[in-house]
């Protein structure tokens, strides 16, 4: 993905539209330096003969920067909004351990630093390329009044493009770094925003993290960018020195020349001088082009990292089977656990989820209950072994439509405005249902899809994301410590009554669980324990599911941590 790319994608023909536009208003800038000499040193009998192509220029001038700044921003804005969506669906066709190793604060920085960055450079090019031509215009002017004036000018840019290609990797280094440390600055905003009622119990915490940790984190990207603005106004300073220099020559050369070669030398000053705004601007959005070049490298490199799987995105996203067995045969998963510095291996596991029955998963923290989850729902892949689905091996190319099997609820849920399976409403009876079953019908409706609020406590919320689980009606179901923050009242509401429903109409479910006392309810116990099922218990098929023994012990009374 290059920054020229991403525009003439948005629209090839208006970017060539936009591109004419702005060499026309270049061309224009450039032969009103032309006009403006022959005006100066018009006599008052021929100087009427100039007013009407000044009046053209001007506004040919003024026509050609509007357009081009106008088409130049649509064309931006189209090109942010294509490149937040590419954005957007690779991260939604990454594997979610990938997306775990690049991290929150990365995705956000790219969704708005980096993808405004290059926003900017866009909204910028049209000032490039109009103030290019002017100086392309004028340096032809020049030729034509004095090659030797000409010739000191180019040596005049060419030092001063070489003390600013100098600085120029020292200052895409520090924009660079500056980039590293606003995904750390993003890092801090979460923590800000999520951990506000922990700092505003203790006052001390408070302080550190406002005055050392984030102001750490703020002062690390203003001191980056700061030197790397710097370098830049080093470079430009240099270039303008020389540009001073070049005109001073000119100015004072008339101690030398002839007196009726003064005029060249009054018309090259008059060149020069027009010719200072539209290098400024040049000079001006070099700077932005650098970060764009940063921020759009960042972008492919972080894009590169998250290489969508196989199949990525499925075409077909509702699955045709109202039944599922999953088998999982073998099955083992390995990562780095950063709080024992050590690779945490899941596994091998054997184990069986049939339609119409509910295993709890039972553990200590860190066991690897919710790993395992991920593993089952295709979140996380196999690094060995097989699962199964209705007795056919799942293959790799097919871990994407394999997804699509499942609803769940894990204890990090997010809960989305809308009930995004259909937003015509045709939800809204069966959805308001499962409001007055959860009893949240009187704070929160269903209409045209859209919940009417969000704005509930934690265990509320639970329920509404429960309601939006129950509602994609997919063969396994998968909640991942629902019940951790409900009153006693929900608890037993959703283990024997929303279970039972989910039971009754065939659904597989895997339920997390630390509700010891429900655990009778369970068709299948399943203790973990470092990685690995160390107890297991099946309910009796005739018998009503009162004790779950294995190896001699009422598993039901294990205690679980």
């Amino acid at each position: 993905m290059s920054l020229f790319g991403m525009l003439v994608r948005g629209s090839r023909t208006l970017f060539v539209a936009a591109l004419l536009a702005s060499l026309a208003c270049g061309a224009a800038g450039a032969a009103l330096v032309l006009l403006i000499n022959r005006a100066l040193y018009a006599s008052a009998e021929t100087l009427p003969q100039w007013l009407a192509p000044f009046a053209a220029a001007a506004l040919v001038a003024m026509l050609a920067q509007v357009g081009s700044r106008t088409l130049f921003a649509h064309l931006g804005q189209r090109a942010l909004g294509a490149l937040r969506q590419v954005i957007a669906r690779a991260v939604v066709a990454a594997p979610t351990r990938r997306l775990e190793t690049v991290g929150r604060a990365r995705i956000q920085s790219m969704l708005t630093d980096d993808a405004t960055n290059v926003a900017t450079f866009c909204f910028g090019l049209p000032i490039l390329v109009t103030n290019s031509v002017v100086i392309l215009g004028a340096l032809i002017y020049l030729a034509t009044l004095s090659p030797l004036l000409l010739l000191i000018a180019v040596a005049t840019m060419v030092l001063g493009s070489a003390g600013y290609h100098l600085s120029q990797r020292r200052v895409l280094r520090h924009l660079g770094q500056a980039g590293r440390s606003q995904d750390q600055l993003f890092g801090q905003f979460e923590a800000l925003v999520g951990g506000t009622k922990e700092l505003k119990l203790n006052s001390g915490k408070a302080r550190r993290f406002l005055d050392v940790v984030l102001a750490g984190a703020v002062d690390a990207v203003a001191r980056n960018r700061s030197r790397g603005m710097a370098l830049l106004a080093i470079a430009d300073g240099w270039g303008r020195f020389l540009f001073m220099a070049v005109i001073g020559v000119a100015l004072f050369a008339r101690i030398w020349v002839v007196p009726e070669h003064a005029g060249v030398v009054t018309g090259y000053v008059i060149a020069f001088l027009y010719v200072m705004g539209p290098l400024e601007g040049v000079l001006a959005n070099i700077p932005h082009l650098n970060m764009a070049r940063v921020a759009l490298g960042r972008i492919n490199r972080t894009l590169a990292e998250l290489a969508p799987e196989g199949d990525g995105l499925p075409a077909a996203p509702v699955p045709a089977r109202s039944e599922v067995t999953l088998a999982l045969q073998g099955v083992t998963h390995g990562y780095y656990h950063e709080r024992d510095d050590e690779v945490f291996t899941l596994g091998p596991i054997d184990l069986t989820l049939r339609p119409g029955e509910a295993t709890f998963l039972v553990g200590g923290n860190g066991c690897g209950k919710t790993t395992l989850a991920k593993l089952i729902t295709g979140l996380y892949a196999a690094e060995a072994g097989t699962i199964r689905v209705d007795g056919e091996a799942l293959a790799e190319p097919g871990r994407g439509a394999y997804r699509q099997m499942f609803a769940a609820v894990f204890s990090d849920f997010h809960l989305f405005e809308t009930l995004l399976e259909t937003a015509d409403g045709s939800l809204d009876a069966r959805a308001n249902d499962w409001l007055r079953k959860l009893h949240l019908d009187h704070k929160v409706t269903v209409k045209d899809g859209a919940f009417s609020t969000r704005d509930l406590s934690q265990g509320q919320r639970k329920r509404l994301a429960l309601v939006a689980a129950c509602l994609e009606d997919r063969p396994v179901m998968v909640f991942d410590e629902w019940a951790a923050d409900q009153d006693p009242l929900f608890k037993d509401v959703f283990y024997r009554d929303i279970l039972g429903d989910l039971k009754a109409q065939r659904k597989t479910l895997l339920v997390i669980t630390h509700d010891d006392r429900y655990f009778p309810l369970a068709d299948q116990l399943i203790k973990l324990d470092r990685g690995q099922i160390v107890e297991r218990s099946v309910a009796d098929p005739v018998e009503p599911p009162a004790l779950r023994v294995a190896a001699g012990r009422d598993l039901s009374l294990s205690p679980v941590s």
